[in-house]
């Protein structure tokens, strides 16, 4: 299990440079004229001149490459062209924000979609199953703003029972935090629960139809025994859905974050791109990458936990 690991921690190094680098030299293409950015429309040409040799935008790119790299792996992400704040302290701000989230989030999913998979499939074709499928069909068919905009009518506006904007955090109140992240977590959640619950429950089905399933049966143990066999067995294809989806949600939170007006990444990512600030979206990118990187660690971890032949492989 160890060397696995290793390996995967040597795949997501190469990973983090080559998606680092490759964002480098899009964001320098996609925006050729950042201090034009940073000033406005109205600056003049002789401001937009000074700003680009006081940011160093006017040196060669590849030497603009290596020393951001340089300054990168020495855990130093520059500072923000717009405001001139260590990017690093910007990220340390906001990422807490977005991960509790996505955290809350894909708690939320985790539970409820195990609770409803396991259900669907340890009762194929019953209510609950053709509830799931139904649910499944019309949450995917429903935009992700769609249901933020109606939940915040609904239950923010109308029923008044949770804020409509706004973050509080853990540190100053928790129950202000659970009443402010419930919304987001809800819109972000709907559509990845139906998504575990899905695979869940086919994944018990398929299963359920195995010869070790019926010899259980056979020695007369009793349902629930049987069923935490099923579960186990059917469990590493929902990880790692779930896994894909912790990633997908922090993408997805980018929509949400604006919408309940959250200043996570998404919100930070949103104003570097308007503005120009490509250290800043470079700083966004590279804290993704690593936290994509730490959560397939986890999940192969989880896996061979699990799953014996993982470990072996």
């Amino acid at each position: 299990m160890i060397p696995f690991v290793l390996k995967r921690l040597l795949f997501g190094v190469v990973l983090l440079f080559v998606v680092a680098s490759g964002t480098f030299f899009l964001a320098h293409a996609a925006i050729p004229n950042p201090a034009l950015g940073l000033l406005g429309s109205n600056a003049t040409p002789d401001a937009v001149q000074a700003l680009t040799a006081k940011i160093g935008a006017d040196r060669p790119i590849l030497v603009q490459y290596q020393e951001w790299l340089v300054h990168l792996f020495q855990g130093d992400f520059g500072t923000s062209w717009k405001n001139g704040l260590p990017i690093g302290k910007t990220l340390g701000i906001r990422f807490p924000i977005t991960l509790s989230l996505v955290i809350a989030s894909v708690a939320l999913s985790a539970v409820l979609g195990a609770v409803l998979g396991t259900a669907a499939g340890l009762r194929p074709h019953s209510w609950i199953d053709k509830a799931v499928k139904a649910g499944s069909v019309i949450l995917f068919a429903l935009p992700g703003f769609w249901v933020a905009v109606a939940l915040v009518m609904l239950f923010a506006v109308q029923l008044k029972w949770f804020p409509a904007i706004g973050y509080v955090s853990p540190s100053e109140s928790l129950q202000g935090w659970l009443r402010s992240i419930t919304l987001p977590a809800v819109s972000l959640a709907l559509g990845a629960i139906v998504m575990i619950a899905e695979q869940l429950r086919n994944g018990i089905i398929h299963a359920d139809s195995q010869d070790y399933a019926r010899t259980l049966r056979s020695r007369g143990l009793p349902f629930w025994r049987v069923a935490l066999h099923l579960l186990r067995n059917s469990a590493p294809a929902s990880l790692t859905v779930l896994a894909l989806m912790f990633v997908g949600l922090l993408s997805g939170a980018i929509i949400v974050e604006q919408i309940f007006g959250i200043k996570g990444l998404g919100e930070l990512t949103q104003s570097a791109s308007q503005n120009g600030d490509i250290p800043t979206l470079l700083g966004v990118t590279v804290l993704t990458v690593v936290f994509v990187v730490i959560v397939n660690l986890l999940l192969d971890i989880v896996l061979g936990w699990i799953n014996p032949k993982v470990r072996v492989k």
